[in-house]
Parts: C-alpha cells; structure tokens; sequence
C-alpha cells in the first residue's frame, strides 16, 4: 500500500522545493541584478519620478482632466523608455521572466503529476485523461 502524506508533510515539501527555488542561477541573478538598479542613483531618481507621474495620471483621471492625463502620460512613457534604455533593467525584466517561467513550470509539473497518478490509481487511461471509474461507467459501443 502506497504511503498517505498529510498536509503538513506535503508543506514542508512545498517550503524544501521554495527553497531549491530561491537558490536556482535565475533567481541569484535577479537578486543581483535588482541590488545593481537599487544602488543606481540615477535609476532610482527615475524611478522615483515615475512613480510621482503615475500618482498625477491617477488623480487626473478620477478628476476627468484628458488634457492633462496626457501630458503626463507621455512624459511616463519618456521615462520608463529611458529606464528600459539601462542595460541592467532590461536584464532583471529578463531573469524576471525567467524565474516565472520555472515557477510556472514547477506548478504545471505538480498539477500533471498528480492527474496522472490519480488517474493511475483509479486503473484509469492516462493518454486519455480518464480515471478508472469514468472508464468503467462509460461504454464507447456509440463511438
């Protein structure tokens, strides 16, 4: 008989795996790459105004102002086109992408794993995708 696992056990699996995570070359490399654009003054400065800017287009757009949501629309678009032009950034937007990529396929990994080995269980079809009991209640003799 297979082993049952409680829910803690399999949290405690979830923190190990998290853990492997947060120790891959992706997410080193995002780390770093976010010190380096925290300690870039002018970066920082940038940002900061961003962040100004979106809070403007914010209440120019509940107060209905187009005139001037416009304005500062492009002069965020300036800026972010000025941050993106940062070698860094446009690395940590990739190690971004990369480490939700293998979040990504670690949760469609488990997701698979365990329909299969339900499927499995019950005696199923796993090319078709059909536990055992719905193979067992349902006759093809129409197909």
């Amino acid at each position: 008989m297979e082993k049952v696992y409680t829910r803690e056990e399999i949290i405690e699996k979830a923190h190990e795996l998290a853990v492997m995570i947060a120790n891959t070359e992706q997410v080193d490399f995002y780390k770093r790459a976010e010190e380096q654009i925290n300690e870039n003054q002018k970066i920082r400065e940038k940002i900061a105004s961003l962040k100004s800017l979106q809070t403007q287009a914010v209440n120019f757009q509940q107060y209905g102002k187009e005139r001037a949501l416009g304005i500062i629309e492009g002069k965020i678009e300036k800026i972010q086109e000025e941050i993106d032009e940062v070698p860094i950034v446009n690395e940590f937007k990739q190690s971004q992408v990369e480490v939700n990529d293998l979040l990504q396929m670690v949760s469609n990994t488990i997701a698979n794993r365990v329909t299969d080995e339900i499927i499995k269980a019950t005696e199923g079809d796993v090319l078709r995708g059909e536990t055992g009991s719905y193979v067992k209640n349902t006759t093809y003799d129409h197909l």
